[in-house]
């Protein structure tokens, strides 16, 4: 027990100690609620639903998905496509864009969604069913880092990731534009979650292709969204988060 604490880290026990004390402080306010309730609403034991974690100072949020889905949605009204294409990127950036732009969405897991101007269908990213240069205005960000690890169902494949990049690079139109999201470090697989590409990889990947506009979610500091980062702030972080958008030549 002592070896495990020891890995576990102070951070660990930290946070059973704040979970203990919120569910103590839940017991309390449970009482005083159920005590003081009107006729309006029924209170019983058996519909508890304690949530322990929410009394916070600010509003907390997960930065690289909070962030990449704020730019690309941005550099889509800068596009201003007449329809786009979404790889599997987070549901919550199709489902929300397709209000003002005509979304189709494509998963290997698809999803059954139904709004309009939003089309779902499945889809393998290494084996994309569109001709090629073939699609204007393309994005799959928080996608390719995990393809060929098993996470989500797909084969095992070492090199999965360069297969999808090489089909987005092959559907992509003349002077399309593509938008490109992955975790940006020091380059390594964090079996079977995803992988962390430098700057230079994704550049060299994309050779041939344009650099609008690099965007850097750094996990080093507390700053937001900086766009025009640099190479060197990206090599410094751990688990950032690199925005790319590429235009074909």
């Amino acid at each position: 027990m002592r070896r495990l604490l020891k890995k576990l880290g102070f951070g660990y026990l930290k946070q059973i100690f704040k979970i203990f004390k919120n569910y103590l402080d839940y017991r309390k306010e449970y009482k005083i609620f159920k005590a003081t309730n009107g006729q309006r609403f029924l209170v019983e034991d058996k519909d508890k639903y304690p949530l322990l974690n929410d009394k916070s100072k600010t509003t907390g949020f997960d930065k690289h998905y909070v962030y990449h889905t704020a730019w690309a949605a941005r550099k889509l009204q800068e596009i201003s496509p007449k329809e786009h294409i979404d790889i599997s990127s987070l549901l919550y950036f199709s489902t929300i864009v397709s209000a003002f732009i005509p979304i189709r969405f494509y998963d290997f897991r698809p999803a059954h969604i139904e709004l309009d101007n939003l089309h779902c269908e499945h889809a393998d990213v290494t084996a994309l069913p569109f001709e090629d240069n073939s699609i204007n205005s393309l994005s799959c960000m928080h996608v390719v880092e995990h393809i060929g690890l098993g996470r989500y169902g797909d084969p095992i494949d070492i090199n999965g990731d360069l297969k999808a990049i090489s089909e987005l690079k092959r559907v992509l139109s003349r002077k399309g534009s593509l938008l490109f999201v992955v975790p940006i470090g020091l380059p390594k697989i964090m079996f079977n979650a995803h992988r962390i590409y430098s700057y230079d990889q994704i550049c060299s990947y994309f050779e041939e292709f344009e650099l609008m506009e690099y965007a850097l979610i750094p996990d080093m500091s507390n700053e937001g969204l900086i766009i025009n980062a640099t190479k060197e702030q990206s090599n410094l972080q751990h688990y950032g988060c690199g925005c790319f958008w590429f235009k074909k030549k």
